[in-house]
């Protein structure tokens, strides 16, 4: 008998509560018990989001959301200012071209974090940038899950702060592990996932949306009919969608929620922030290379040593150990690996990550010391608070 662990930043494990919360008979959602169930659910949202902005959910990935972003803040013709640092910062470009939005790419190298100076020097020269309205949005990320770094929300948005343009996050795998204070920082749309640090399946996806973004979605021009942030605000007037909702995922998500708030979210981004510091510390234990500079707590993204095959690495722990991490998406598939520690997770997932990192190098004859990484990190785990 082998038992299964899941390690990766999406879908993450799921919390007993939630497993049989989804066992739960389904109710009707055009009922007073699913309207209550529903504004509960938008209420502890707004508590892990730390935002008094309108919310809303959505029966999609997180995808769904970042395009609902592009198409109700803006107009075909417009431009906007793109952070691209990996696969998820790209896709901001991809939704803005797919809609005839024109993107104002910053290039971030992988690895790498945004250098919110240097944008701010470039923008005083480049005249697309300089021209008042020369982009009316800013698509960023959080934590950017395939090359495991967190960006400085915070600097950027203390530099879009007095320009017209709006400032759009998505926070999918950093929610609940990488600080993000919206209201306090400046940040008009924050786009959420729930496979991630909340703790359910794929399915639904959230967005936040400041009074100053809201003044866009009424003249934007581009093509929506589902993501129409204008129906989901005028159907949060009864605690209720416009479409059919995930349901059984609803039940779900407020259990998850609870979980939270039981917890804490200071809790939370603590206990987030030391197995992240136990793994990263780990892996350097064992000689090996973290990729990102300035790291995210959802995630660790480690550099594949030289010699090793990295998509056998991550496919041996799946196939014979029964613990699956991320390897690289992209141009940076088989040259890293991902460990996620996000949501339903804690110290003996960690120790049971590194170990068999060190046992998958073994097999494949790379030079490791079995026990030192497991050690490094016991070491900071057992401070860890129970």
């Amino acid at each position: 008998m082998r038992k299964e662990y899941l390690l990766t930043p999406g879908p993450t494990p799921l919390p007993p509560e939630v497993q049989a919360a989804l066992a739960r008979p389904i109710i009707h959602h055009r009922t007073p018990a699913y309207r209550a169930l529903f504004e509960e659910v938008l209420a502890g949202i707004q508590y892990v989001l730390q935002t008094k902005a309108t919310t809303m959910m959505f029966t999609s990935s997180g995808t769904g959301a970042m395009e609902a972003a592009v198409v109700n803040l803006l107009s075909p013709g417009d431009r906007a200012l793109v952070i691209s640092g990996g696969k998820f910062g790209e896709r901001w470009t991809e939704l803005c071209e797919a809609y005839g939005v024109e993107p104002l790419i910053v290039e971030v190298p992988y690895g790498q974090a945004l250098d919110v100076d240097h944008l701010r020097r470039r923008m005083k020269k480049d005249i697309k940038l300089k021209r008042k309205g020369g982009f009316k949005a800013v698509f960023a990320t959080l934590s950017e899950t395939s090359t495991g770094v967190v960006h400085d929300i915070q600097a950027l948005g203390a530099l879009i702060k007095d320009l017209p343009a709006v400032l759009v996050v998505d926070a999918i795998s950093g929610l609940g592990a990488d600080e993000l204070k919206p209201d306090q920082w400046g940040v008009d749309v924050v786009i959420a996932g729930s496979q991630k640090g909340l703790m359910i399946p794929p399915g639904l996806a959230f967005a936040s949306v400041s009074p100053k973004a809201w003044a866009l979605v009424e003249r934007a021009a581009l093509p929506r009919y589902y993501f129409d942030f204008r129906r989901y605000r005028k159907a949060l007037e009864d605690q209720d969608t416009p479409f059919t909702p995930a349901v059984s995922l609803v039940v779900a998500l407020d259990e998850a929620l609870q979980l939270l708030r039981k917890e804490g979210l200071d809790k939370v981004l603590s206990r987030h922030r030391m197995l992240a510091m136990a793994t990263r510390t780990a892996i350097k234990g064992l000689g090996l290379e973290l990729f990102a500079h300035r790291p995210s707590n959802a995630l660790t993204a480690v550099k594949v040593p030289l010699g090793v095959d990295g998509k056998r690495l991550v496919g041996y722990l799946r196939d014979q150990l029964g613990v699956t991490i991320a390897g690289g998406q992209g141009e940076m598939a088989g040259k890293v690996f991902r460990i996620a520690h996000l949501g339903y997770m804690a110290q003996f997932d960690i120790i049971i990550a590194i170990a068999a990192i060190e046992m998958g190098l073994l097999e494949l004859k790379y030079k490791v010391k079995l026990g030192n990484g497991v050690r490094v990190a016991e070491e900071i785990l057992a401070r860890l608070p129970a």
